[in-house]
């Protein structure tokens, strides 16, 4: 999850500053949005599941304050395809052999990386889950002179990445090592270099492994360095455990990104079978998306900036699939980062990062685009559609993607609109006919497996508005909008035709 520049950002601010001089608001203009609905029209059924990923960090070791607080939050969400990902910026927690083997000896050390790792799987037991322990250890890099770590395990690092050649061209070694990873946490341990064996206890159910993480970004690579990396490690790694799935790409250049960055050429090289060796499967590919405000934008000309770059990568996702269609059709896809970095987690690290508070509207838009992305991809066949991330805090880590309160361990308004679709939406869903009068309110009716009949409503302003749906006298109605902030989302009978949606709502009706 890298700093990414803005592209294109002096366009969305004049769209948006277009919108602010108009003489009145949409909602002004026209005083409902009118939702209609066909309940006896089936268009699609759903196969997307709401989830998110979580990545490690020093808040989430047993050392924290908050880590029984945040590992509670993951396991009360009880979310599938949950993806974990070991980042490299935190060398200690991500790599499990950060010296090369010699003289007959090996240097493999579990100790900082196995708390995080196994909390997360014994937080999401019984879930399907998708490990990303992709960090490659940089000895395994050709570099002028060796690369120094951390000694301090919550100390972030990120020069700690900076090869782009394998000292190894067969990429057995780093194919080995992975395999060793999946061995520890998987089959109880591992013989090292030298066939010592390494005792883990663990045997863990790891449905899906990634390899790899935004590799167009990191390490620089290639198509096709990146799949025939991918076929080694995958190969490995079957023989530890043929019943494993696998997902490749987890690509950065889908979001915001130059365009010299943004490289469809991986999905047409990655995606065509005869890139690989035979038998190499690929279960699944992924990708991400960061909306990006500019510097300088106020909180609100960022709804407008937010939501365009939204729509930009839904028709991203539509190009993409249809490659995947032609090439792998039997290939799934998972969004696994979805999220909003702004501005401000450029300069992280610097004194004075996040130096006001973030407002708690922020985290209302950042959930109203997650749940408008969702609703969207779920058109579109996409397996699964992860929000980004669960735990940032300032200095370090990206806060601006945080689900909880890095102080607190207390979920915001992104961890509880993501409860609310994951615990009333989700595969086999029936999406019904649905339209609506304005552009700026996302609604979609639907019935779900156990028959019942519901509606998601999406507020993508920062203002109230009225909406009338025809037959939702006596429905429930849960919403999480600014007033709900960081508690659970708040349930109550509609008492008539009409409901009012607040700024950034995101609401669920289930009718009677």
């Amino acid at each position: 999850m890298k700093t990414r520049s803005h592209d294109g950002a002096s366009l969305t601010l004049v769209l948006a500053l277009s919108t602010l001089w108009a003489p009145a608001t949409a909602c002004a203009q026209q005083s409902q949005a009118k939702v209609n609905i066909n309940w006896d029209k089936i268009e699609r059924v759903s196969k997307t599941t709401p989830t998110y990923q979580i990545v490690e960090s020093a808040r989430l070791r047993p050392t924290s304050p908050i880590h029984d607080q945040v590992y509670r939050n993951l396991h009360d969400l009880g979310a599938e395809y949950v993806r974990f990902q070991a980042w490299f910026p935190f060398p200690k927690l991500a790599v499990a052999e950060l010296e090369p083997p010699r003289d007959g000896k090996t240097f493999w050390d579990f100790s900082e990386m196995d708390p995080t790792v196994v909390d997360f799987l014994e937080a999401t037991k019984g879930h399907k889950i998708i490990l990303n322990l992709a960090t490659i250890p940089e000895w395994m890099f050709k570099t002028p002179q060796p690369v120094p770590y951390p000694a301090n395990p919550d100390t972030a690092d990120y020069d700690y990445e900076q090869g782009t050649e394998l000292r190894d061209p067969s990429m057995k070694e780093v194919a080995d090592y992975f395999a060793r990873v999946a061995n520890w946490y998987t089959q109880g341990g591992f013989e090292d270099e030298y066939g010592q064996w390494h005792n883990s206890g663990h045997h863990y159910k790891v449905e899906y492994w990634e390899v790899g993480n935004e590799v167009d970004f990191e390490h620089e690579m290639t198509p096709e360095t990146y799949t025939a990396l991918y076929d080694a490690v995958v190969e490995a790694i079957h023989k530890v455990d043929p019943a494993m799935k696998f997902v490749g790409l987890a690509l950065a250049g889908t979001s915001m990104v130059p365009l010299e960055k943004q490289q469809p050429r991986f999905f047409e090289y990655f995606l065509d079978h005869k890139n690989h060796k035979p038998g190499i499967p690929m279960d699944m590919i992924s990708y991400h998306f960061y909306a990006t405000p500019g510097e300088d934008e106020p909180s609100y000309v960022q709804q407008f900036t937010v939501f365009n770059q939204a729509d930009r990568f839904i028709s991203l996702v539509k190009y993409v699939d249809f490659i995947r269609q032609r090439l792998s059709p039997q290939t799934q896809t998972t969004l696994d980062e979805i999220g909003i970095i702004s501005a401000d987690d450029s300069i992280q690290g610097q004194p004075g990062h996040i130096s006001k508070p973030i407002p708690d509207s922020y985290w209302n838009l950042s959930a109203a685009m997650y749940a408008y992305i969702y609703n969207q991809v779920s058109y579109l066949g996409i397996e699964a559609a992860g929000m980004s991330s669960g735990l940032g805090y300032p200095n370090t880590y990206y806060p601006s993607v945080t689900m909880m309160d890095w102080n607190t361990g207390q979920p915001n308004a992104r961890y509880w609109a993501l409860k609310m679709l994951i615990d009333n939406a989700g595969p086999g869903d029936k999406h019904v006919a649905t339209t609506v009068s304005l552009p700026f309110i996302e609604a979609q009716a639907y019935i779900t497996p156990s028959h019942k009949h519901k509606v998601l409503l999406v507020n993508k302003r920062d203002r109230p508005c009225e909406v009338l749906i025809p037959g939702i006298k006596g429905a429930t109605e849960q919403y999480v909008d600014q007033n709900t902030n960081s508690h659970p989302a708040v349930s109550r009978i509609v008492e008539g035709g009409t409901l009012n949606l607040n700024g950034f709502e995101v609401c669920i009706l289930t009718l009677k």
